[in-house]
């Protein structure tokens, strides 16, 4: 089958469900490609295991040269991560951005290095359809482990959350909202436009690769191959492809296409998390909160420590069981049997560094995906410093009895790096790629360093000016002489 279309979007979570429906409802003609199923509020329970195979990419792991792995997390479902993340919804710190010119020469339309500044007005259009709002209604046990943080001399902000009224913090965020009070992309900007029948999806399908026309000598993209659920082959054409399958996936398709700058997939950052679990006397039930309720930004900046600590949470019990490990390792045997029973009384925090991109993505010879981990001794003064700092909180509320997991990356970041210069970058500051005219990336991979918190509010904002810029581009298109 090949149909033509203004616009093919490869992936539905921050980005390409943010461009996909700001394009649809300015009346073009868009189809939407996602590797997952649509499943929607009526489809989600808080039953975990079902959830993992239902809304998650199968995991992926990156060995680390100390015999251990980091562990990569990300959903596999319309909307993405955005489905099935915990809706924290932060504007990056200044710092954030001003890496950005160093490290690819990004600058703004007036040849200024990139600011914050310049993502204000599209921050402001997308917490106005998420519908952002400050949560401080805290639970029990956010209060008991924000006793721990004061005695350290520090303490706990309430999270900004794309949640709305109806969220009930049944703690059930990771398998999707049952009562889409978490505003994901897939209940937002695709559920609008597909009620305005303004949208194509199609779900279960494999994206192989972007097809490109070198006639003329300027290679151009010209639309996506693609394979169904039951093995059938299919072209849809395009004026523009927008690649957002996640900074795992994008630099892989874009090689798998044929593109041959030597910076895709390279400079992927990680944001390495460990949570940090503590066993106390009363029940602290810290599974019934909405997951990440507050948060300790004192060591945010590098210069601070570089890292934030989340608060309150606790993973679901298989994930719990599973990841759970001391000073000794992994916990098997009794005492995995005594830690699972007591289940309830477990409180948690998360704790995320920032990391300096020194990870990478590559195409193996199976065409599949391999990855490249070597934390540097920063890195590493980081982790060491955001896991002691954890476990003293979590004493200083009076755990009795401390765990942790093992490295786990949620915000994978880089990969296709935005920039100015084609010598350190892969697109440019409206996201083109600087070797085919008419292919951009519109996901996480295209941020040149890894943010200090949580990305999903920025990767929506750069997609929501990459919408802008493909809109007025088209209505160039038709414009009258």
């Amino acid at each position: 089958m090949t149909e033509q279309f203004d616009v093919v979007v490869v992936g539905s979570g921050a980005g390409g469900g943010v461009v996909a429906g700001e394009l649809a409802q300015c009346g073009r003609r868009v189809l939407l490609l996602e590797a997952g199923p649509h499943l929607t509020s009526a489809d989600f329970r808080r039953w975990e295991a079902k959830a993992d195979h239902d809304l998650y990419w199968p995991l992926r792991f990156a060995p680390l040269p100390d015999g251990d792995v980091l562990t990569f997390l990300g959903g596999r479902c319309v909307g993405g991560s955005t489905t099935i993340n915990t809706k924290v919804a932060l504007r990056a710190h200044e710092r954030d951005i001003a890496k950005w010119h160093p490290a690819s020469s990004l600058t703004n339309e007036r040849g200024e290095p990139f600011s914050l500044a310049d993502l204000a007005e599209y921050y402001d259009r997308v917490e106005s359809v998420l519908q952002v709002r400050e949560r401080d209604d805290w639970e029990k046990c956010v209060r008991t482990v924000q006793a721990g943080f004061r005695a350290l001399g520090a303490d706990l902000e309430p999270v900004m959350s794309y949640t709305d009224a109806k969220c009930m913090k049944y703690g059930s965020c990771l398998q999707g909202c049952p009562t889409d009070g978490g505003k994901s992309t897939m209940n937002t900007y695709i559920a609008m436009a597909l009620a305005q029948e303004l949208l194509q999806l199609r779900t279960g399908v494999r994206a192989e690769r972007v097809l490109v026309d070198g006639a003329g000598g300027t290679p151009r993209a010209s639309g996506v191959e693609y394979v169904d659920a039951v093995g059938g082959r299919h072209t849809a054409w395009a004026r523009f492809v927008v690649v957002a399958a996640g900074a795992l996936a994008s630099p892989v398709l874009l090689l798998r296409s044929g593109l041959a700058n030597p910076m895709i997939g390279r400079h992927v950052g990680l944001h390495p998390v460990r949570l940090v679990h503590g066993l106390f006397d009363e029940t602290q039930d810290a599974h019934r909160v909405y997951p990440i309720t507050a948060h300790c930004m004192q060591f945010q900046t590098d210069e601070a420590g570089g890292f934030v600590i989340e608060a309150s949470t606790l993973m679901d019990p298989i994930a719990f069981a599973t990841t759970a490990r001391d000073e000794s390792g992994p916990l098997w045997g009794p005492r995995l049997r005594e830690t699972v029973r007591a289940y309830r009384r477990w409180n948690g925090l998360l704790a995320m560094i920032n990391d300096e991109n020194n990870a990478s993505v590559r195409l193996g010879a199976d065409g599949r995906e391999r990855y490249e981990v070597d934390f540097d001794p920063t890195e590493h003064a980081r982790l060491d410093a955001a896991l002691r700092f954890s476990r003293q909180v979590l004493e200083a509320a009076g755990a009795r009895k401390i765990l942790w997991t093992g490295l786990i990356s949620t915000h994978t970041q880089g990969g296709c790096r935005m920039g100015d210069d084609p010598a350190r970058s892969v697109v440019d500051r409206n996201c083109e790629s600087h070797e085919v005219k008419g292919l951009f990336v519109g996901d996480a991979s295209v941020l040149p360093r890894t943010l200090s918190v949580n990305p999903s509010l920025t990767v929506m904002a750069l997609a929501t000016r990459l919408a802008e810029h493909l809109e007025m581009a088209m209505a160039d298109e038709t414009a009258p002489a």
